[in-house]
């Protein structure tokens, strides 16, 4: 069988998705990735070695248009990085692009980014008497990750800043890839081999439709309490399915996901925060649920308002509170299938120190799927 996303696989998810089932079906929202792969499992020694499996994502809210967008955030637990979330908290704005990479490159990235807002000129520059100022002004790009330690030589600080570059060069919209990309191409997720999923909704409410999508770096949960449909499967999978782990072996549940919505509806900041806190049900429907060890933290923006930053008096649209439920709705859906697209599409790797991670077996999914009368 070749690899299928989830909906194609027949799991019974609800709602109706996008044209491409991700992030970039909300208009002008582009992705882009650099995915850094090299060398054998023989060929690490130590840290430093000419050995990686790691990346770096990258996530464009209007594309090459500098343009702020709302945003807000939520931290189910805190045990990871996303930069830059200060100024999202007290401004209620996201001023520039969103990247994700492993833990120990978050400097670098968000380095990277910083130069290429300033030559790109992709901020917004100081105002002396009501005039811009170029070259000077403030930014804090938003550079999130998860640990991909146990297949990546982490400790060798192999993304550069080329990488970073690439990964906002190569952004665009339409259909994009899942697995081993990105930001995503080290991590686990249940045990199984994780990474980069996305997934999309059309929403409908009483002032008209919308779009929402997400994009996961899902390296977080345990087999212990992975479930789908509802169905645990701790022992449907045999042992021969568990990662052949050679060095240390993390607390089960130790790991971390980053969670990125966009939506074209326009919502205020505390609108979108709240979009956010629904992110824990998504990720709990699959029996994940935040542990000590797991940097699970969300963020989500609107592409609606353009003019949401301005200087003196800007006029915007938003919806009430009173019919934003389905976009709640939304969120949850595509969280879990986004989650279970990272997990279709990853495929098998062995990394440092041999460390083998198995990929999902999806035939074996669909006959417990089966078996338990979720599909026919």
């Amino acid at each position: 069988m070749s690899k299928k996303r989830a909906r194609e696989l027949g799991i019974p998810l609800t709602g109706i998705t996008g044209k491409y089932n991700a992030i970039t079906d909300v208009t002008g929202v582009e992705v882009g990735y650099s995915t850094v792969v090299y060398g054998t499992p023989d060929d690490y020694t130590g840290p430093g070695s000419p050995f990686a499996r790691t990346g770096v994502t990258a996530i464009l809210p209007r594309g090459r248009q500098r343009s702020a967008v709302f945003a807000g955030r939520h931290d189910l637990n805190g045990n990871g990085e996303l930069t830059g979330t200060h100024w999202v908290d007290d401004s209620g704005l996201l001023h520039g692009p969103v990247l994700i990479t492993n833990t120990n490159s978050v400097g670098i990235v968000r380095d990277t980014t910083s130069k290429w807002m300033i030559d790109n000129h992709f901020y917004y520059p100081y105002v002396n008497n009501g005039q811009p100022v170029d070259g000077v002004g403030y930014f804090y790009p938003v550079v999130g990750e998860t640990w991909d330690g146990l297949l990546n030589d982490i400790n060798g600080f192999h993304i550069k800043p080329k990488h970073a570059l690439e990964a906002l060069h190569n952004a665009h919209p339409g259909a994009i890839a899942e697995g081993n990309v990105g930001g995503g191409t080290g991590m686990i997720c249940h045990d199984f081999k994780g990474g980069t999923g996305t997934a999309s909704r059309l929403v409908s409410t009483e002032a008209g439709n919308f779009t929402l999508g997400v994009l996961v770096q899902a390296n977080h949960g345990m087999r212990d309490t992975f479930q789908i449909c509802g169905i645990p499967l701790k022992d449907e999978f045999g042992p021969e399915t568990m990662p052949i782990i050679n060095t240390f072996a993390p607390k089960p549940g130790t790991g971390s996901i980053i969670v990125i919505i966009a939506t074209d509806a326009p919502l205020l900041p505390w609108q979108l925060s709240k979009l956010a806190k629904r992110v824990p049900i998504g990720i709990g429907l699959l029996g994940a649920y935040g542990d000590n060890g797991s940097g699970d933290i969300f963020l989500a923006f609107s592409t609606a308002n353009e003019d949401a930053y301005g200087i003196g008096i800007s006029k915007i649209d938003f919806l009430s509170d009173e019919i934003i439920d389905p976009l709640y709705v939304a969120t949850v859906e595509a969280v879990q299938e986004a989650v279970l697209n990272a997990l279709c599409a990853a495929e098998t790797m062995e990394g440092r120190d041999h460390n083998l991670v198995q990929a999902l077996p999806q035939n074996q999914l669909v006959a417990i799927l089966k078996k338990y009368g979720k599909i026919k």
